[in-house]
């Protein structure tokens, strides 16, 4: 009985750590990347992550891309004046001992020019790299899902 058990174990096991869904370059952390499924017809779809830098040193999202998309932007909400307004950003600082959330209405990575829609529907992943100064290149797997995750299913961060 102990013997199956253990075999059912080790069986299980590289499914725990494929669920898990976090990804690792350097002193960085990339958890949970997620976009949220989108009507066919859509002409761009965001991604979303948190970034944390266990590290003692800054280190700088330079840019990102997707064999889905012909271009993959950084962006930023920002107000002006009584408008929330989106606007592409250069590059994100990931502070040292700290973490970045993208997340709808604050930094998201902008897909635009879709190519491969069949990756955009609810239980679908899609690849996105991000590049980073220091730590270098992560390719992580973007799950979409039909609705945004609850508050209770979000990693609780703040940036």
């Amino acid at each position: 009985m102990l013997k199956h058990l253990i075999v059912l174990a080790a069986l299980l096991l590289p499914a725990c750590f494929a669920t898990a869904h976090e990804y690792s370059v350097g002193e960085l952390q990339i958890a949970h990347p997620w976009s949220q499924e989108l009507p066919p017809n859509a002409p761009t779809v965001a991604a979303y992550f948190v970034i944390h830098n266990a590290g003692q040193a800054d280190d700088r999202l330079l840019s990102v891309t997707s064999p889905i998309a012909g271009i993959a932007q950084l962006h930023e909400h920002v107000m002006q004046g009584d408008l929330m307004k989106m606007q592409q950003v250069a590059s994100v600082e990931v502070p040292a001992g700290g973490e970045l959330t993208f997340a709808p209405m604050a930094y998201h990575v902008m897909l635009l020019e879709l190519k491969d829609r069949s990756l955009l529907r609810d239980g679908q992943r899609f690849p996105l790299t991000l590049h980073f100064e220091k730590a270098g290149n992560v390719t992580v797997e973007v799950a979409v899902q039909k609705q945004a995750p609850s508050a209770s299913e979000a990693p609780q961060h703040a940036h």
